[in-house]
């Protein structure tokens, strides 16, 4: 794909983020959009982003659960980039009425570095060493695609479906909770609606980090200390709107909640 529609795509993702105006499928008008294409055009409505006064803060993976993967028929995990303007703290209202399209919200454990990481030949040993903590989180994707109608290269486009995030206010370190099975229970309006475990997420959220180490060390970028690191949903998707609270619970790290406007 040429530069001028990379930056035409970009741009226009951005402006509908701005807008809570969704766009019809990139794929559907670019029958032969490659992924590289796609992160090429997440890029640019990233750098429209920092223009605005943006500044990143971390990274996400994508559709790292079978549950997720199925609910989108997405099947391989991609990656975002996180900030400044999309984190809320526990116990602050999450506006996404003024701010978002179609919310889902999904529980997961968001990783705070303490070293850089850069890929390729990146362990999970190298991302624990280098794991300050471990926080509870609930990141709510949206889609600035119409209906959510996504294949892998428009979600790529479109910043893995980034949306907002809030994290607990609770943290551990990684080496005293076993996160390939430490147990996830999500509520919703004072009800239990699912539960997971750290093995949802590629067999383990370590494995999660470390394939996004790996990948984007493929691009020549690396994950840097004091950076937020999403690891990817433990629990299937579920949309949300405002009046609704979640709150979710994970075994040996402990709890975030948030009240949607």
């Amino acid at each position: 794909m040429d530069a001028k529609l990379i930056k035409q795509y970009g741009d226009e993702l951005y402006h509908a983020m701005q807008s809570k105006q969704a766009v019809a499928p990139l794929t559907a008008r670019e029958s032969d959009i490659s992924i590289e294409d796609a992160y090429h055009i997440s890029l640019q409505m990233l750098n429209r982003r920092i223009d605005a006064g943006a500044k990143v803060i971390g990274k996400k993976i994508g559709v790292t659960s079978k549950a997720v993967q199925s609910m989108l028929n997405v099947h391989q995990p991609d990656f975002g980039y996180l900030t400044d303007d999309m984190v809320f703290n526990q116990g602050e209202v999450m506006p996404i009425s003024e701010r978002l399209i179609a919310p889902k919200a999904e529980g997961e454990i968001a990783f705070i570095l303490k070293k850089d990481l850069m890929g390729p030949g990146i362990s999970n040993a190298d991302v624990l060493a280098a794991t300050e903590c471990v926080i509870p989180c609930f990141e709510v994707v949206d889609s600035r695609i119409e209906n959510w109608q996504i294949a892998i290269q428009d979600t790529i486009a479109d910043n893995a479906s980034c949306g907002l995030f809030v994290l607990g206010d609770k943290a551990v370190s990684p080496h005293k909770v076993d996160l390939v099975t430490c147990g996830m229970v999500v509520e919703k309006n004072g009800k239990i609606l699912s539960t997971g475990a750290g093995a949802a997420a590629l067999g383990s959220p370590v494995n999660c980090v470390t394939w996004l180490a790996n990948t984007l060390g493929k691009f020549g970028i690396g994950l840097k200390a004091g950076e937020v690191i999403l690891s990817g949903s433990l629990v299937p998707l579920e949309p949300v709107k405002a009046g609704d609270f979640m709150r979710v619970e994970i075994g040996g790290i402990g709890s975030a909640s948030v009240y949607f406007t």
